[in-house]
């Protein structure tokens, strides 16, 4: 589950790092982002 967890964080950074130098695509790259923030910090704090 946590290997699950980092790999959708890092999937979630790396489509928002295209939406922002490529498409611009407003708030739902914003929300992903956060989305991939948050899953990082609850591995971190689980293992």
């Amino acid at each position: 589950m946590g290997n699950l967890l980092y790999t959708v964080a890092v999937i979630l950074v790396i489509l928002w790092a295209i939406g922002f130098l490529g498409f611009q695509v407003g708030g739902i790259i914003h929300i992903l982002l956060v989305i991939a923030v948050i899953a990082v910090i609850l591995r971190l704090i689980r293992g």
